[in-house]
């Protein structure tokens, strides 16, 4: 079939290569180049750098779509799409969620924030309203007590690119099925959602640091970042963490540094 893929972040990259093995890619629309790093040096999406380096024509401008493709693949692609998308072809999105509930921009971010265990990967039409269309095809997934948000997001890149795969070899074999519940909605996290908060208990914070990538706090004075962090009867016990200006270190390493900082924090 002739595609025109709609993604962003580096877990799309491997669903979009199993789509370009078997299928004509026409071009690839992605987030234009962003600053990154204490430099803001302009930086290409993971996607507008796997698509340059296979030739395909990237974009980033959704307004403009000269395309006329079997279908358009959407994930993760951060962009509400407009009529010139949607009426150019039919249009699929891999949503990582057990729709409808958590529709929006973090869907496995909020899944492991809130300490859900079970989740789902949904196939879905792409329409007018956000995360809304019919599905098609839906995949449950478990989520480990101690996955992160890049685990989960390993995982959908597998479970989504042999949904995709299957669904375009066939897709008259899956009709889709109406949502059927009320709806929930996802926000953006920000920095401020990674400050810590310990009267909230090990667990919430156990939930907040595998879902952010980091938590922020102050350990024996000083502005750190905790990383990693397990739970162990009930208590919550640091792996890695990172002091402000520093690098990242094992929670022995910091204590080495810090004798009087807690190993076991808000119990």
């Amino acid at each position: 079939m002739k595609l025109v893929l709609m993604g962003t972040n580096d877990f799309v990259v491997p669903m979009f290569e199993r789509l370009a093995a078997g299928h004509d890619i026409l071009a690839v629309y992605t987030a234009a180049p962003s600053p990154k790093g204490r430099k803001h040096v302009l930086t290409p999406s993971p996607v507008d750098v796997w698509a340059s380096g296979r030739a395909i024509p990237v974009h980033y401008d959704p307004s403009v779509f000269n395309y006329t493709p079997d279908y358009t693949v959407v994930v993760s692609y951060g962009e509400i799409l407009r009529s010139n998308v949607l009426n150019a072809a039919p249009c699929i999105n891999i949503h990582p969620s057990d729709l409808p509930k958590y529709r929006g921009p973090s869907p496995i971010r909020t899944a492991i924030y809130n300490g859900d265990r079970q989740s789902a990967v949904c196939l879905i039409d792409v329409t007018s309203q956000l995360d809304a269309g019919d599905i098609h095809m839906r995949h449950e997934m478990v989520i480990g007590e101690n996955e992160t948000n890049a685990d989960i997001e390993a995982k959908v890149s597998q479970i989504g690119a042999a949904m995709l795969d299957e669904y375009l070899n066939a897709p008259e074999n899956y009709p889709g099925i109406a949502q059927v519940g009320t709806p929930t909605f996802t926000h953006k996290f920000t920095g401020q959602d990674q400050i810590i908060h310990w009267d909230r208990g090990a667990q919430a914070i156990h939930n907040q640091i595998r879902a952010l990538g980091a938590g922020r706090t102050k350990i024996d004075g000083i502005d750190v970042k905790i990383l990693e962090t397990r739970l162990s009867g009930g208590n919550l016990e640091i792996v890695r963490i990172q002091p402000a200006g520093g690098r990242p270190m094992d929670w022995a390493s910091f204590v080495n540094g810090h004798p009087n900082a807690s190993l076991k924090i808000g119990e």
